[in-house]
């Protein structure tokens, strides 16, 4: 049995394209346990979306999940039958997608799509259902639930609509909750009401949350423990206080770096040279090597695994591990 509630180990899901295979997710391993919130960040491209895909087993071809293991309490999701995985989804572990406007059905009401889901799962009569909905309702805190519940989504702003997600995907209050880009296309406002709702969700529920943004402000608000991911692969991870406070990889220090500060006066905000590499055609050895000032040959010829560089903080870099001397003056 394992220790943690979700555990995944060496992820591996390819794409075959007419281009070529793109290695979307690259040997990913990572841990949630219950009640805490794991924060994926990188930029877009970087594999995080399709990380939370794979978990809830709803890659399609041309995807295929190729390799690993994805422990739920121990048992191996990628092992167990399609109508087992689909009794889980949304019942044990729930997803909030990225755009509510396109998750949510336009032709029904935000009520029915909400107790179709507690009268698969939990086998609740239609009347009890709509009660369950209008609970759910209240407790992402929208107003007028029992109006709402026969209104359809066109009806309702972009922060309300997210909220009917979250709702949906806690109804059958599930262990583990998938967010993904939660608050992208939300005003600042309704952003920050969304992430004290769903920090008080996970507070009262004892849920476990899978955070994925490229936002490094909601990582440091939300999340426990960071990961980071750069071209399919985990480039470092650990505590947020110690990867903000003391981050190894150049990827890492980049991103933080070209966030504003409050407290320290800044002409230009720094940036990362160049671009995401193509996916089909990804660099020999360190994939972030013709960005990284520090890069040296080594790091051009050779792939860098991920070490522990301190307490449950690890990085893959050759210069950050010490086991080159970096180039740059």
């Amino acid at each position: 049995m394992s220790k943690h509630l979700l555990e995944v180990k060496n992820l591996k899901t390819s794409f075959y394209t007419d281009k070529g295979v793109v290695k979307a997710v690259d040997g990913v391993s990572f841990a949630i346990d219950a009640g805490k919130t794991l924060g994926i960040v990188g930029e877009s491209g970087c594999g995080k979306s399709i990380t939370s895909m794979s978990v809830m087993r709803l890659i399609q071809k041309p995807g295929v999940i190729e390799e690993g293991e994805i422990l739920y309490q121990g048992k191996d999701l990628l092992a167990i039958s399609e109508d087992e995985m689909r009794s889980m989804r949304g019942n044990e572990i729930s997803m909030i997608f990225q755009e509510p406007m396109s998750s949510l059905n336009p032709v029904f009401t935000i009520g029915y799509q909400i107790m179709e889901t507690l009268m698969l799962h939990q086998k609740l009569s239609k009347k009890e259902a709509r009660q369950k909905a209008i609970d759910m309702l209240n407790l992402v805190q929208i107003p007028r639930a029992e109006k709402i519940v026969d209104e359809y989504p066109h009806q309702l702003s972009g922060g309300m609509r997210q909220r009917v997600m979250i709702a949906m995907a806690l109804a059958c209050m599930p262990k583990i909750l998938i967010a993904d880009e939660p608050t992208t296309a939300l005003d600042v406002t309704i952003q920050a009401q969304i992430l004290n709702l769903m920090n008080d969700l996970k507070q009262r529920l004892n849920t476990a949350i899978m955070l994925i943004t490229h936002d490094l402000g909601v990582v440091a608000e939300m999340a426990d423990y960071v990961v980071v991911m750069y071209a399919g692969k985990v480039v470092e991870e650990g505590p947020v206080e110690e990867l903000f406070a003391d981050p190894k990889h150049p990827y890492t220090i980049g991103l933080l770096n070209s966030k504003p500060n409050l407290n320290e006066e800044r002409g230009r905000l720094d940036s990362i040279p160049g671009s995401v590499p193509n996916p089909t055609d990804l660099p020999q050895g360190c994939a972030f090597h013709p960005r990284c000032k520090f890069a040296t040959e080594h790091c051009r010829q050779y792939r860098p695994e991920l070490k522990e560089l301190g307490p449950k903080h690890s990085a893959a870099c050759f210069v950050a591990s010490g086991e080159v001397e970096s180039n740059a003056k």
